[in-house]
This record gives C-alpha cells, sequence and structure tokens, in this order.
C-alpha cells in the first residue's frame, strides 16, 4: 500500500498547480498591514470533459445500477490487515463485487456460447437447415413481418452506432489526452520549481518586512516629540488654551481700556476748553448784535420789528454750559496704568510657551531611552534573521526539490514509452471500433438494398438483383458478427472488470476522501506504527498526522510548516517568542520618564486681573457723559441762526445796520466752523470712548472672577492630572511601539506556519494525478470504450437474429410455394397447404416455371 501511495504522489508531480496572491492576516491593525508577494502559476487549477462530459455521466450511471453499494471501508481495511496474516474474506469481497461479477460472468457466457452457436449455426445452414434452405413459404402476414423485422434491425443499428460513436470518442480522447501529457507535466514541473524558488524569496520578504516595521518604529522614536509630546499636549490643550485664551483677551481689555481713558481725559480736557472758547466767541458777537441794533434806523418802522425780532433771539447765543462740568476720570486712568505696570500680555505667552515646549522638552529627556530601544530593535532582527535560517523547510524543500528533479527525469525516460503503449491502444481501439463500423455498415447496406430493391410483386424466386444483395449484405453481416463478437467480449470484459473496480475502489472514494480515512487507519499501512505519516516522517508514529489532514490543509493553500506539524521538531514559538521580544522593547520603554512643570499664571497676574477688576470703570456715571454726547454744544444751531439773521438784514434798507449785521452773521457762520464742529468731533470721540468703557466695565469683576476660577481649575488639573497624562500617554506610546512588533511577528508565525511553501500546488497535484490524469484522462475514457463496445456487441445478437429472419425477404429463392387455382375448396386446400399454396414436389409434379432448375 505505501508502493501505491508512492506511486499515486508520483504522478502527483505532474498535476496541477494553483495560481493566486497571498492574502494578508486578517489581524492586521489599521495602521499596518502586510501582504506576502503574489506567486503566479502556468498551470490551470481546474479540468472540465466538456461537452462529452455527459457520456461519461452515463456511464457512471451504469455503474452505480451495476454496483450500487457503498465504499468498503471497513471490509478494505480488514483485507488490507487480513493479507498480512494470509486472511481473507472472499464474502465480503465477493458481496460487494457480485455486480461486477454477474456482469462478467454474463460476459463469460457469452464469449463461451458465441462461437458455439455460430458453429452450430453454420452447419445446421450447410444442411439447409435454419433457414439455410432456399424456399420460402408465402404467409398472409408476411408484408407485416419484413417490416417489423426491417424497422426493428435499423432500430438495433442504430444503438449500435451510438455505442461505436462512444468508442471512437473514448479511443480520440486516450490518444489525445495522452499527447497533452508531456505539455502538462512540463508545466506542473515549471510551477513546482517556481514552489521551491518562491519559498525563499518570501521568507526574504518576512524579513524586510522587519526592516520595514523597524522603519515604522524608528520614526516614531525619532519623532517622540509630535507623537508622545504632541499627545501630551493635546490632553492639556482643552483645560488649558481656553484659559488663556480668556486671560489673553482680558489683557487685550485693559489695553483697550487704558486707550479709551486716555481719550476719554483728553477730549473732556479738550470740551472744556472750546466750550469756554465758544462761550467768549458767542458773547463777543452777541455784543456786536447787540451795538449794531442800537441803530437810529431800528427805531424806525418797519425796521424796528425786524431789530425787535432779532433782539429776542439773542438769547439763544449761549453754550451748553454742562460740557464744562463734566467728570475728569483721572483717577480710573491712573488705576489701569498701574495694572498695566504687570506685563500680563507677557505672562499669558509665558503659558501659551510652556505648552508648546512640551514636545521638545519631552524629546530632550528621553534621548537616551530612545537610543537603547533602538540597540533592542536592532537585536531583535538579528534573531529573527537567525530563526528563518533554520527553518526546517528549508531542508525539506531541498529534499522535495531533489524528489521533483528524479521524478520529471522518470516521466522524461518514460513517456515516450507510455506514448507508443498508448499509440497500440489506439490503433487496436480503432481496429475494434473498424470491425464493428464494418458489421453495421453491412446491416445498413442489407437494409438499404433490401428496401429499395424489393419489390411486391415479384414472388420469391423471381427477386431483383438488388433486393437479393441487401440480403447477401446482411447474412455477411451475421457472419462478421459470430465470427467476432466473442472476440470483442473478451476485450469488454476485461476493460469492464478493470475500469468499474478503478472508478468505484479509487476515483469515487478519492473525490469523496472516503479513501483517505482508509489510509489513516492506526496500524493499518505498519502494524507499528499508529499514524502512518507521521512515522514516515518523523519517526512519531504517536502524532496525529492524517492523510486527510494533510490534504485538507493543503486544499485551504495552508503552508507546509503548519500542514505537516512541523513544530514537532522546530517549535517557531520558542524561538519566535512574541513576550520575550516585546518584554525587551516594553522593558526599555518602562524607563521612559518624562518630567513637566507647567505655571499658566504667577501671583503678579492674578493681582493684575484683581486690580484691574477694582479700577472702578465698572462704576463710572456712563449715563451723564452720552447725554451731553446727545445735545448741541450751543443754545441754537448757529449756521440756522447766521442764515436767518442774514435774511433779516436783507429786508432793511441797505445802509450801516445791514451791513453790520451781514457781518455779525458772518462772524456766527465762523463760530460755527470754528468753534461748534470741533467740539462735536469731540462729543463723538467721547461716546465711542465712553462705549468701550461702557462694555468692558460691564460684568467687570464678575467676568474677572470667572477667570480666576477657570485659572485656579486649570491650574489644578495641571498639578494633580499631570504625572498621570503623562504615564497613560507613555503607556500609548509604549504600546504604539510594540504594537508594530507584536503584530509582525505574529504575522511571522503566521506566515510561516500558514503561508510559506503553501503545499496546495502537490495537493492540486495529486488531485490532477488520480481525479484527472488517472480517472478522467484514463479511466473515464476507458469505461466510456467499454460501455459503448460492449453495448454495441451485446446488440449484435438481436441484430442478427432479425437480419437472418429478414434476409429470406430479400435474397432470391430458389423454389416458392405455388398457388394452384384449382383446388378452391377450402377443405381442400387447407389438406395441400394455406391459403391455397402447395408445395409442387409433394404431388410429383413438376412445374418448369415455378421451379429452380435443380430441381
Amino acid at each position: 500500500m505505501a508502493l501505491v501511495l508512492g506511486s499515486l504522489l508520483l504522478l502527483g508531480l505532474c498535476g496541477n498547480s494553483f495560481s493566486g496572491g497571498q492574502p494578508s492576516s486578517t489581524d492586521a491593525p489599521k495602521v499596518w498591514n502586510y501582504e506576502l508577494p503574489a506567486t503566479n502559476y502556468e498551470t490551470q487549477d481546474s479540468y472540465t470533459a466538456g461537452p462529452i462530459g455527459i457520456l461519461f455521466e452515463l456511464v457512471h450511471i451504469f455503474l452505480y445500477v451495476v454496483q450500487p453499494h457503498d465504499f468498503p471501508e471497513d471490509t478494505l481495511r480488514k483485507v488490507i490487515q487480513n493479507a498480512r496474516e494470509s486472511k481473507i474474506d472472499y464474502d465480503k469481497i465477493i458481496y460487494y463485487e457480485a455486480g461486477i461479477i454477474l456482469c462478467s460472468v454474463l460476459g463469460l457466457l457469452f464469449i463461451i456460447l458465441m462461437p458455439l452457436v455460430g458453429y452450430f449455426f453454420c452447419m445446421c445452414r450447410c444442411c439447409n437447415k435454419c433457414g439455410g434452405e432456399m424456399h420460402q413459404r408465402q404467409k398472409e402476414n408476411g408484408l407485416f413481418l419484413r417490416k417489423c423485422f426491417a424497422i426493428s434491425l435499423l432500430v438495433i443499428c442504430i444503438i449500435i452506432s451510438i455505442g461505436i460513436f462512444c468508442g471512437f470518442v473514448a479511443n480520440h480522447q486516450v490518444r489525445s489526452r495522452i499527447k497533452r501529457s508531456r505539455k502538462l507535466a512540463d508545466s506542473n514541473f515549471k510551477d513546482l520549481r517556481t514552489l521551491l524558488n518562491e519559498t525563499p524569496e518570501q521568507i526574504k520578504y518576512i524579513l524586510a518586512q522587519y526592516n520595514t516595521t523597524k522603519d515604522k518604529a524608528f520614526s516614531d522614536l525619532n519623532s517622540i516629540n509630535s507623537v508622545l509630546g504632541g499627545g501630551i499636549l493635546d490632553r492639556l490643550r482643552p483645560n488649558i488654551i481656553p484659559v488663556l485664551d480668556e486671560i489673553k483677551s482680558m489683557a487685550t481689555a485693559i489695553k483697550e481700556t487704558k486707550e479709551a481713558l486716555e481719550n476719554m481725559n483728553s477730549t473732556l480736557k479738550s470740551l472744556h476748553q472750546q466750550s469756554t472758547q465758544l462761550s467768549s466767541s458767542l458773547t463777543s458777537v452777541k455784543t456786536s448784535l447787540r451795538a449794531s441794533l442800537n441803530d437810529p434806523l431800528c427805531s424806525v418802522r418797519p425796521s424796528s420789528e425786524t431789530c425787535n425780532s432779532i433782539r429776542l433771539s439773542l438769547s439763544q447765543l449761549n453754550s451748553n454750559p454742562e460740557l464744562r462740568q463734566l467728570p475728569p476720570v483721572d483717577a480710573e486712568l491712573d488705576k489701569v496704568n498701574n495694572v498695566l505696570r504687570t506685563d500680563l500680555d507677557g505672562l499669558v505667552q509665558q503659558g501659551y510657551q510652556s505648552l508648546n515646549d512640551i514636545p521638545d522638552r519631552v524629546q530632550s529627556q528621553t534621548k537616551t531611552v530612545i537610543a537603547g530601544i533602538k540597540r533592542v530593535l536592532n537585536s531583535i532582527g538579528s534573531n529573527i534573521d537567525n530563526v528563518t535560517q533554520h527553518l526546517p523547510i528549508q531542508d525539506i524543500l531541498s529534499e522535495f526539490s531533489v524528489y521533483v528533479n528524479n521524478t520529471e527525469s522518470y516521466i522524461h525516460r518514460n513517456l515516450p514509452t507510455l506514448e507508443e503503449y498508448d499509440s497500440y491502444w489506439w490503433l487496436g481501439g480503432l481496429v475494434i471500433c473498424s470491425l464493428l463500423t464494418l458489421i453495421v455498415i453491412f446491416y445498413y447496406l442489407g437494409l438499404l438494398c433490401g428496401v429499395c430493391g424489393y419489390d411486391r410483386h415479384a414472388t420469391p424466386t423471381t427477386r431483383g438483383c438488388v433486393s437479393n444483395t441487401g440480403g447477401v449484405f446482411l447474412m455477411v453481416g451475421v457472419g462478421l458478427s459470430f465470427l467476432f463478437c466473442w472476440i470483442l467480449m473478451i476485450i469488454v470484459v476485461l476493460t469492464f472488470v478493470f475500469g468499474a473496480n478503478v472508478e468505484k475502489l479509487i476515483c469515487e472514494p478519492y473525490t469523496s476522501k472516503e479513501l483517505f480515512r482508509v489510509l489513516d487507519t492506526p496500524y493499518l499501512l505498519n502494524e507499528d506504527w499508529e499514524y502512518y505519516l507521521s512515522g514516515k516522517l518523523f519517526n512519531k508514529s504517536e502524532m496525529k498526522l492524517t492523510f486527510q489532514q494533510v490534504y485538507s490543509d493543503c486544499k485551504k493553500n495552508r503552508g507546509t510548516y503548519g500542514t505537516l506539524h512541523l513544530e514537532n521538531s522546530f517549535d517557531i514559538s520558542d524561538y519566535l517568542n512574541i513576550n520575550e521580544h516585546t518584554a525587551s522593547i516594553s522593558s526599555e520603554l518602562e524607563s521612559l520618564k518624562v518630567n513637566l512643570n507647567i505655571f499658566l499664571l504667577g501671583a503678579a497676574g492674578r493681582k493684575s486681573l484683581q486690580d484691574f477688576a477694582a479700577c472702578g470703570i465698572d462704576r463710572m456715571n456712563y449715563d451723564t457723559y452720552l447725554a451731553q454726547t446727545g445735545k448741541s454744544p450751543a443754545g441754537v444751531n448757529l449756521l440756522s441762526f447766521a442764515y436767518d439773521l442774514e435774511a433779516k438784514a436783507n429786508s432793511l434798507p441797505p445802509g450801516n445796520l445791514r451791513n453790520s449785521l451781514k457781518r455779525d452773521a458772518q462772524t456766527i457762520k465762523t463760530i460755527h466752523q470754528q468753534r461748534v464742529l470741533p467740539i462735536e468731533q469731540s462729543l463723538s470721540t467721547l461716546y465711542q470712548s465712553v462705549k468701550i468703557l461702557q462694555r468692558t466695565g460691564n460684568g467687570l469683576l464678575e467676568r474677572v472672577n470667572r477667570i480666576l476660577a477657570s485659572l485656579d481649575f486649570a491650574q489644578n488639573f495641571i498639578t494633580n492630572n499631570i504625572s498621570s497624562v503623562i504615564i497613560e500617554e507613555t503607556k500609548k506610546y509604549r504600546k504604539t511601539i510594540i504594537g508594530y512588533f507584536e503584530h509582525y511577528l505574529q504575522w511571522i508565525e503566521f506566515s510561516i506556519s500558514e503561508k510559506v511553501a503553501s503545499c496546495k500546488p502537490v495537493a492540486t497535484a495529486l488531485d490532477t494525478a488520480v481525479d484527472v490524469f488517472l480517472c478522467s484522462y484514463i479511466i473515464d475514457p476507458l469505461n466510456l470504450f467499454w460501455f459503448g463496445i460492449g453495448k454495441a456487441t451485446v446488440f449484435l445478437l438481436p441484430a442478427l437474429i432479425f437480419a437472418v429472419k429478414l434476409a429470406k425477404y430479400y435474397r432470391r429463392m430458389d423454389s416458392e410455394d405455388v398457388y394452384d387455382d384449382v383446388e378452391t375448396i377450402p377443405m381442400k386446400n387447407m389438406e395441400n397447404g394455406n391459403n391455397g399454396y402447395h408445395k409442387d414436389h409433394l404431388y410429383g409434379i413438376h412445374n418448369p416455371v415455378m421451379t429452380s432448375p435443380s430441381h
């Protein structure tokens, strides 16, 4: 059995290989993924019978009818076990082979009886018996019988033709597939060498991925300022940055307050001076107007009315005295200036800078540790290189390479012999199919000539040459059938017994994997080994390594290491200990310490905020200032007053009064331009400053207190939590670095165990050797051959019977039954023969017309 298994594996090297890429590990992290380079193979992975597959299915159905029993696992085990003890239970074998034996017995009967029957049939024909007499008796149903015999023979010939077609197809299939075997073998050996060459490349690729992983880790180690320091900064930022932003905003508000107070203070002083000058100017112009109104013309009507109107309006030429009474803001400005003596904005910038310096401080504090981690990573690379160099896969592949070379030489050396034998088989099959074809051609020619040459009006002794030739062809076919059918049946029986048993005992159980279960039976192939395969490979028969498990793993594209359980001789988990390697990295990372001291705002900054809150801008009477900004600097619109004065002056008669009043109107216009407009501009400036101060002072104390509370919370957070934040981010950083190598080492272990040196090409080659090369290339066509030839041979028996019967209706007879016209009395006719026909020699009457010369 071991020899048989070795032969099957040897044939397996002629088989197919797989093609496709190496899938990546399903456990790969999102940030990093590995994938073995794809390996492409030349040979296709599947075989299809094509359109003739339906013929093979018919053969399988026939075999199932003949042999319906399930695969005899238990019987086969007992046969193998008892064969060593020369004890075989033939009863169970006979029971399983009953259908095949029965068909073989029938075939043997056919082989024995057909020559005997043919011999006696020939002897009888020579003695004018069994239809050998050239005399035909006329019957009323003769026409019906002739048609029935002809149709039956035609149907049987068609069935025989189908069998012959199957024989030709099977014969051609064997020849064409054997011709493809050389190309198939070369293709598979090329793929197997590709597998041998790709395996070291895959191992090199695995080692190269360590450098990729190490480079990624080195990148994170060199970027510890952004990775670890940035992580710490990101954790602190949400609690600190908002507070610093508020303080910075408050520092800006203090500066804006100072500017507003300074603008307001200068504006108030300017308003006091401008209001005094306006009052003086208006007093002067009123004095001038009163002097002009003392003109005598004002006492004469109608000028007196105009003068009185002007005199009454002089009371409007007054300035707003409240502008000179607005309170100053010197005290508030002094307090704000005192606040600004502390550089609050600089203190805030220092807080920002203390945060922004975290990445650089982390990098400066971890230089020594990072250098130590890099040394550890370099040493791990050397260890992995040593482990992969000592993998037993290399030794197995070296032995396998020798095996492949020897097998290839053996196949190339013997393939010409196989092709030579195939040519003999093809020639023999061609002769067999041609012989059957010749027989059935005689039957077809007999039917054709007989049907076409038959004349219903001709008597048996006057039939035409064509009809007679048809009968002769039929008898030639009968003679050839008797002569060769038993020889054909011998070939059918031999190929049937061999092909059917191989199909039922090898092909079908191999496809259903029942054959593997038999081979995996403990102590079956070797009485000293529990599991044959593990005993053969490792001399450890107690280790459970079965043919079915190895085949299944290979079909799943699993690597040689995991398939053959090479961990029993070289446990990669021990040499490639993930915990050991990551522990060395972790121990170095444990010494990674970072110390950070962050102070957001000192006591001076806090006092500055408190002093600003107490500067008094929130208690100023802004309504008083805003009320004055909405009033006119003078009691009347001077520009309108001047235009009205001009109009009134123009209504007076020309003279000194008129001219004096116009001069005073122009003076008022000048006062408006020089005094009132600057005051209005100052009031606008005052309004803006007041609004700024009012907005800043609104809820100032509450805002400052809230900022101080937030500052205290942020400082407490830093004081109480910065150590835990550093520890957590350091653990996260350590986990990231270790995670690269954990995943890489896991991927190495997975790839070497599951993917490197995948044995799927060998499994597929075994499939091709057994299921394709043996079963599909040889057994399927062989079974189709005996199925078709056997069917044709069996149907030769009814064909020759109908041919003998039918030949009587086509051949020209030497004598025939003659109908007597005188004998018309039915009883007399019945005495003389059926339906009035009688044989002339019975009455001693010689009829030269109806009798052949021989009679």
